[in-house]
């Protein structure tokens, strides 16, 4: 196996998160060598503007801004802080509906950086500016778990536990007070969009709503184009019945075990992660295989 092909599968491999903080990386060092050894970016394209008329030219920076990051310091805060927030979401929920959440974050974090410098007043930002950062769709995130599971806990430098909502409730005081100060209003006003979206979709997961899945099929057929089309013929065979309302056996067993993922889920938004018996995190912990 060449070095490229060893490389090719071991992304294939990561989960989603995974892949998606080593496109960060892999976009931060392009970007970083094309400046320095070229002395031209063409990420210029892909970062969102304060302008609205500047943004209409290239519609796409609204998420691929997402992608891009202003220093090491930035990229790594947020790499860092995405792969925890990972690691505590994608056993308990579906990897894609994580994802949704992270997507939709950084796409409202982008309308809320829009629609105040443009709608509300231009002086906000003082200058014409640009928005880069994946931190609306880590705010998203934050927000998400906070609201859903606010008892869940976090254990810091091997020695202390924090809870997700005492986490969140700092940093959201923290973006507040530099938004006050006027300290780099743009990006802050970015979080408050993603922090906007985990509340939402939280709320909206609890009342048994799953307020990303128009955003999720809509990826689904953007993402379908790009795939290899398969010269197989596809057979159609009628399902057999089961009895239970014209599910097959395979739908019956799925609804079961969303249904016991549901009722794990409540008990640990309420009781928290520690209460669960260790069949229940076992099967947790497989759920989040599959």
């Amino acid at each position: 196996m060449s070095t490229l092909d060893n490389l090719k599968y071991k992304f294939n491999t990561l989960d989603i998160f995974g892949k998606l903080i080593t496109i960060n990386v892999i976009v931060f060092i392009v970007d970083f060598l094309f400046s320095k050894v070229i002395g031209f970016s063409f990420m210029s394209y892909f970062k969102l503007p304060s302008d609205v008329m500047d943004f209409i030219l290239q519609p796409w920076s609204i998420l691929s801004y997402g992608f891009l990051h202003n220093g090491l310091f930035h990229l790594l805060f947020n790499m860092l802080l995405l792969f925890y927030l990972a690691r505590a979401t994608t056993n308990l929920f579906r990897p894609k509906m994580m994802l949704n959440v992270y997507l939709m974050g950084i796409l409202f974090g982008g309308l809320a950086y829009l629609l105040v410098s443009n709608l509300f007043f231009a002086e906000f930002f003082g200058a014409k500016g640009v928005l880069v950062g994946s931190s609306a769709g880590v705010s998203a995130l934050l927000l998400f778990i906070a609201v859903y599971m606010p008892h869940t806990q976090i254990r810091l430098f091997n020695a202390f536990n924090v809870k997700w909502m005492h986490i969140a409730i700092f940093f959201v005081a923290i973006d507040a007070g530099r938004l006050l100060l006027g300290l780099n209003r743009g990006g802050y006003v970015a979080h408050f969009g993603g922090y906007l979206l985990g509340y939402i979709y939280a709320a909206q997961l609890q009342k048994g709503n799953d307020f990303g899945a128009g955003f999720e099929r809509f990826m689904d057929t953007v993402a379908g184009y790009f795939k290899p089309k398969s010269k197989l013929k596809t057979v159609h065979r009628k399902k057999a019945k089961t009895g239970f309302s014209g599910k097959t056996k395979k739908e019956f067993d799925a609804y079961n075990k969303q249904k016991k993922i549901d009722m794990i889920l409540d008990k640990i938004s309420k009781s928290g992660y520690d209460s669960l018996t260790a069949e229940e995190k076992e099967f947790l912990f497989k759920a989040g295989q599959d």
